[in-house]
């Protein structure tokens, strides 16, 4: 127990240094909301003052950070300036948009690696194997925003996807069904560039990790008493590797969010990574901090989630 304690006093100061740091490049950034408004002549110099007094950006910074401080324990995070409204309600629409693509997109990745890394390791210097390395290698050489160009293009092209959106034009009245099949249709894009940039990385981590355990002498006497070689990859050398697994569970996770903001930005996926960049174009501050936070709070659960599966996985944690 004093584990998790551990962990989770770790991923708190992890939001408070986080949250510190953020609003220390917000004040160091030049410009802030009204500096547009400082050169429209139609605008007054009077009427600027009043306003950056009213939304509090003549205060110091010690002065803003706890004021945003007790508005996060409102539940608020914070005033967003261009729309007019606390920060928290914009953005937890899209955090559940963003939780949707990544959520599928990891489940989906692993799921693929984990039966491509058994396949590679088992049979290493196999057709398999090669074309595996083959496919990762090419993954790797291309970058994201080059898949997720192909993957429009295609669907452009062949008119079989949606291209942009998370919802069909009247789909308010469809049934449940209806419904899923066309959330289904126009996730299937971004989770497809998603997965294929994560892809590669964890079928070598895998690959490399089912190798490892499959030249433990275990597994060489199981074979040798006959047991059938997939028996023992799944019951035997798929639990002996979980650990460095579950670790790279955690560290994908992060990977994941911070390519999901670029493919949600490219496929137009109404989640943290367009209203980030419109925030950052408004300098809207705050917002900008909100969505930081957000993602700050989401890797800080994926590794607490793959802390607790060590801790429930490996008995060694649980006695130290």
């Amino acid at each position: 127990m004093k584990y998790l304690m551990r962990r989770a006093f770790h991923g708190i100061v992890l939001l408070f240094g986080v949250s510190l740091f953020s609003f220390l490049l917000a004040q160091l950034a030049p410009g802030d909301y009204l500096a547009e408004a400082r050169l429209n002549p139609q605008i007054s110099p009077q009427t600027v003052a009043a306003l950056r007094a009213q939304y509090g950006l003549d205060r110091p910074f010690v002065s803003r950070y706890l004021s945003w401080a007790k508005s996060v324990l409102k539940g608020d995070l914070g005033f967003s300036f261009a729309y007019n409204s606390p920060v928290a309600s914009l953005l937890w629409p899209r955090v559940c948009n963003t939780l949707i693509l990544t959520v599928t997109s990891t489940a989906i990745a692993w799921f693929i690696a984990l039966i491509l890394g058994l396949a590679s390791a088992s049979r290493r210097g196999g057709w398999v194997d090669r074309i595996c390395g083959l496919g990762n290698s090419a993954l790797l050489a291309i970058p994201d925003l080059v898949l997720a160009l192909a993957l429009l293009l295609l669907a452009l092209r062949t008119g079989l996807f949606p291209t942009g959106g998370m919802s069909s034009v009247g789909s308010e009245a469809l049934p449940f069904w209806g419904k899923a099949t066309d959330l289904a249709r126009h996730l299937s894009l971004p989770c497809a560039a998603l997965v294929l940039a994560t892809l590669p990385v964890l079928v070598r981590h895998l690959r490399a990790a089912m190798i490892e355990v499959i030249d433990a002498p275990f597994v060489r006497t199981a074979l040798a008493h006959g047991i059938p070689r997939g028996r023992i990859l799944w019951r035997q050398v798929l639990p002996a590797a979980a650990n460095p697994l579950i670790s790279l569970l955690g560290i994908s996770i992060g990977t994941l969010l911070s390519s999901s903001l670029l493919i949600e930005v490219i496929m137009s996926w109404p989640g943290l990574g367009p209203m980030t960049l419109e925030a950052i174009f408004a300098r809207d501050f705050h917002l900008v901090i909100g969505s930081i936070m957000f993602s700050t709070v989401y890797l800080v659960s994926g590794n607490l989630f793959a802390d607790l599966l060590l801790y429930a996985v490996d008995p060694r944690i649980r006695k130290e």
